[in-house]
């Protein structure tokens, strides 16, 4: 439903744009419609990204889980039981969950 006001705000927007620089070259209904249409996008990435399940600022998780992933190696690799490495992140993540030590 977003995508598809998005996207007729989208196509309005750039339209309204040509139409007022064509017809009557005014700049106010034309930096107001940019400005619409730009709103739009940015509701139409906030949208997409929570339909994803995936925050916008998922990157960072990806690289934090990758640093940990790393952790984990060098501790296996050092002589830790890889099981139990991985019980105790899963530990804490259930526990970071829950808002911390209390």
């Amino acid at each position: 439903m977003f995508r598809i006001a998005c996207g007729l705000v989208f196509v309005g927007g750039i339209v309204t744009m040509i139409v007022t620089s064509v017809a009557t070259n005014n700049m106010g209904v034309m930096v107001t419609t940019g400005l619409v249409t730009a709103v739009a996008a940015i509701v139409l990435l906030a949208v997409s990204s929570i339909a994803l399940g995936k925050p916008i600022g998922g990157i960072a998780d990806d690289i934090a889980a990758e640093r940990v992933e790393r952790r984990i190696d060098e501790l296996v690799a050092g002589g830790a039981d890889e099981g139990e490495v991985r019980s105790l992140v899963r530990d804490s993540v259930r526990l970071g969950g829950r808002g911390g030590l209390d």
